[in-house]
């Protein structure tokens, strides 16, 4: 097993990404990183970035292992979550255990707590960021960015997007979710323990959890009391300390950076 004193880590920030998520996973497997940070450049990750991984995204780590000094990068927050996971996460409730008893190595001998784990770091990445970010665009063809003379003309378009393609994706997603939260066995994802999942998803609901409601006409009481479970565990992830601490930690950061961080 990996360990903190025998590896360097390095994560690159760049301002509002989801490398938050990232700095939230190595703080709850208390791991001593560096941060190197980068300013967008007219809302995009700048060219710098590029340097570090041919993407050019954010959040990317590097990873020099023990007795190297060639650093392995490792890009796609699921890849990134799982790989630190794996790696330092004995110990810890950030990786559930893998095999039942006597079953190790088998097919069929995994756990249901690590299968939906394993499950959930490929959903979040392949299903529900692509929706989010989905409405995110789209969203933004109806702000008072978009030139006023030609607004009716997106809104009108954009609404119809929202009607027929990402308002059903979005019950889609939550119904999901909710009744992954029933069947847990406890407050989590994957059971009474967060996990890298939980981590991972954080930052999408978070970041979405008020913007459900814009995505079309929901069914009466609005998505909160269809779906009470996923906005329950919203509200659990965003009062959780190593979230608020991970917060603050962005905070200084983003002051370093000369970012005010909004209110």
């Amino acid at each position: 097993m990996a360990t903190e004193e025998q590896t360097k880590i390095k994560l690159y920030w760049l301002e509002q990404s989801r490398a938050q998520n990232i700095l939230w996973l190595l703080e709850e497997l208390k791991l001593p990183y560096e941060l190197e940070t980068f300013h967008r450049v007219n809302m995009l990750a700048p060219p710098e970035l590029k340097k570090i991984h041919p993407l050019g995204k954010s959040p990317v780590i590097s990873i020099t292992p023990p007795g190297s000094t060639e650093p392995k990068v490792i890009a796609e927050s699921g890849f990134i979550v799982q790989y630190l996971s794996e790696h330092f996460g004995q110990g810890t409730t950030m990786m559930p255990k893998r095999w039942k008893e006597g079953q190790e190595g088998k097919v069929g001998g995994e756990t249901e707590q690590w299968m939906r784990w394993q499950y959930l770091l490929h959903y979040i990445e392949g299903s529900l960021m692509s929706m989010l970010v989905m409405a995110m665009i789209l969203g933004a063809l109806k702000s008072p960015q978009v030139p006023f003379f030609i607004r009716p003309i997106t809104s009108l378009v954009v609404n119809q997007i929202f009607s027929r393609l990402v308002l059903p994706n979005a019950k889609a997603q939550l119904g999901f979710l909710e009744q992954q939260l029933e069947t847990s066995g406890g407050d989590y994802l994957c059971g009474p323990d967060l996990t890298s999942a939980d981590v991972l998803i954080s930052f999408g609901l978070i970041a979405a959890k008020d913007r459900f409601e814009t995505f079309g006409a929901w069914e009466a009481g609005g998505p909160k009391k269809l779906f009470p479970k996923v906005f329950a565990y919203i509200d659990r992830l965003e009062s959780h300390p190593g979230y608020k601490k991970s917060i603050e930690k962005v905070k200084e950061i983003d002051s370093s950076l000369g970012i005010q961080f909004p209110a």
